[in-house]
């Protein structure tokens, strides 16, 4: 009998992904420099492996001056060129410029809300929602949460911001705990402070 704890099924595929369930997926955040570098990794990961992300990660937070938005935000065009022959990151055209639009469309939300934890966690009035899913195929892709803070996140000017990357956004900053009711993390979040 193995003493590995029960995890989500998707957590075993890589060693990259067990860790990054178990220290990180679903903990509510609520640092901005984190915000942004999951807004960034999230949006990068549309149409790819969550295990891919993962593994650019160091090499994401090297190109993209370890997530700092008021210096992405001051990327030339020339910068962004160059990002796009780095292969330590995906070098999707569309992907790499969005990066510096959604820095500045971050600062704007940081300004106008003093901090863009404030604007995020607003949406669930402050607080994880606690999911008691039983199955992988029970966890939705999208919510209507997830349809509101997408729609708003367009209007203030990001990009790779739909509702199923909105989502997993909230699914990896902790805003849904959306671990099975199975697994060794869902009752540690469920009662973790904020």
């Amino acid at each position: 009998m193995s003493n590995e704890p029960v995890r989500c099924a998707w957590a075993a595929r890589t060693p990259l992904e067990t860790i990054y369930h178990d220290t990180e997926w679903g903990v509510p955040q609520h640092d901005d420099r984190r915000l942004f570098e999951f807004l960034i990794l999230e949006g990068a990961q549309a149409g790819l492996s969550w295990s891919t992300i993962l593994a650019k990660r160091e090499g994401y937070r090297a190109a993209f001056d370890d997530f700092d938005p008021q210096k992405v935000a001051r990327y030339s065009e020339a910068r962004l060129e160059k990002l796009l022959l780095d292969p330590g990151i995906v070098r999707n055209r569309l992907k790499v410029w969005s990066a510096r639009s959604n820095a500045q469309a971050f600062l704007q939300v940081q300004q106008a809300f003093g901090s863009f934890a404030a604007y995020y966690w607003a949406f669930s009035d402050d607080q994880p929602i606690v999911n008691h899913w039983r199955s992988m195929k029970d966890v939705p892709a999208k919510t209507a949460l997830s349809d509101r803070l997408s729609k708003d996140l367009l209007k203030r000017g990001f990009k790779f911001v739909g509702s199923t990357i909105v989502y997993a956004y909230m699914q990896a900053t902790g805003m849904v705990n959306d671990h099975l009711v199975s697994c060794h993390c869902h009752p540690t979040l469920r009662s973790a402070p904020r």
